[in-house]
Order: C-alpha cells, then structure tokens, then sequence
C-alpha cells in the first residue's frame, strides 16, 4: 500500500433542506485530505471547515463505519458507494482520489426513498417491508426444538447466508432504471425460504412482502443487473428468481 498523503479536492455536495424543498449541488474545497482518512472521516473533516465559518453543516447518515449498517448510502461521482466494488462509502478511502479531484456527493435517488434533508433519505419503506413477512414463527409450547437440531444441507444453509449478508442500504434500488427493491426482497425471502424454520409462514410471507413492496412506489425488475454490481454484499440474481418461484408456488 502507498504511503498516505494529503490532496486538495472540490466536493459537489447536493444540499436540500427537507423533501419538499428543489435541492440543489453547493461547491466546496477541502484541502489537506489525508489519503489514509475513511470518505466519512473526509466529510467529518469538512462539516469541520463548515461549523469553523459558522455555516451549516452537510446532514448524512451513519453508524457502524464498519460495512455492517448500510446507512453510509451515498452516490459517489455517479456510482452507488463510489469508485470501487463490494464495500459500502465508509469502506471507501480517499486513496482512490487524486489531488485535484472533484467529486460529486448525491443521495439515494428513488421515488420510495424521498429526501429528509441534503444526503439523507427515508428508507423505512424497507423496515415496512421487512415487517410484512420478514420473520419466523416461534415455539412457545414449552416443547420447543433447538433450531440447531434441526439437519439442514449444507448448500441450502450456506445460500441462506449469503441471503442473509444483506445490509437493506438500497443501493440495488438507487442503482436499477426501474427503482426495484426485487434484489432486497429477494433476499429477504430467500434467506427463510432456504430453511425449515421459515417454511410455515412461506405463502403469507412472499405474498405479503411483495404486495408490501408494490405499494411502497417500487419500480419492477427488468433483469439488468445492476443491482447486483453494486450490491456492496454481492447479493446474487438468483434471489430474485427464487423469490417469484416462491411467488407463483404461493399464487397458486
């Protein structure tokens, strides 16, 4: 790995009060970047500068900073997360710029993920979702079986997971023409669908996440694939394919 240094660089950063203001792109330079510094920690550093000239500082939205949370969401110079591939913008360093650089800071564009205010959107639409169908009943008889009992394939078990990796940061929403949540969706079918314990709710669950997503203003899916590109977790097509077998299984 090269050596850390520090660039100067120019950030278009887009800046709306709340979802019914236009929004526009506001232009700042930030120097003395160090190249070792997290994209997060380059913002951190900016809203700095900002509060310094006693201006406003840019609103986003963070926690973990590990890759785990999803909600470092952030269109970077036109791509879900930015430059590279299979991390999330707080895995993103700003050791993929160069001195002299601009870079154009966006949020999420979808209908079903409006604008809170400047880089943060409303993705709650997912949690509703999720509450549609994304559980599994539990044994309270008193004559409960350890799930770890239970034999699963391997194959099957290892799919739930990768299912599972998913982070719901939208990023297969924010990227697809259509706007589609079908790769989330997909995902969060398939990780119960691949086991047993999620087999009793089967039908009422993919109905209902799907007709939940439907009315949350998600476009459909075309198969492009760019969801899965940017997919930070790599989640797979496959879950889209499995979740409309789940789909017309459960229809008829």
């Amino acid at each position: 790995m090269s050596k850390a240094k520090n660039i100067n660089i120019t950030l278009k950063v887009w800046r709306q009060k709340n979802a019914n203001d236009k929004g526009s792109l506001e232009t700042y330079t930030l120097n003395e970047v160090s190249t070792a510094s997290s994209f997060l920690e380059m913002l951190d550093q900016l809203n700095e500068q900002l509060v310094n000239e006693q201006k406003e500082p840019i609103a986003f939205d963070h926690d973990c900073r590990e890759g785990i949370c999803g909600m470092c969401s952030l269109f970077i110079n036109g791509r879900a997360h930015g430059p590279d591939t299979g991390i999330t913008t707080c895995q993103l360093h700003m050791r993929s710029f160069n001195d002299g650089d601009t870079i154009y800071i966006e949020p999420w564009r979808s209908k079903a993920f409006p604008v809170i205010k400047d880089l943060i959107v409303d993705r709650t639409a997912f949690d509703r979702i999720q509450q549609a169908g994304g559980f599994v009943s539990v044994n309270t008889s008193g004559n409960t079986i350890d799930a770890n009992a239970i034999p699963i394939p391997k194959a099957d078990a290892d799919k739930s997971f990768e299912a599972a990796a998913c982070i719901g940061c939208g990023a297969c929403v924010a990227t697809c023409k259509n706007g589609s949540a079908m790769l989330f969706v997909g995902a969060k079918v398939s990780q119960y669908a691949l086991l047993p314990q999620g087999k009793v709710e089967a039908t009422d669950r993919v109905m209902n996440m799907v007709r939940q997503m439907d009315e949350e203003g998600f476009g459909n899916c075309t198969n492009t694939g760019a969801c899965e590109v940017e997919c930070p977790k790599g989640i797979s097509l496959e879950n889209i394919a499995r979740m409309n077998r789940e789909y017309l299984k459960a229809s008829l």
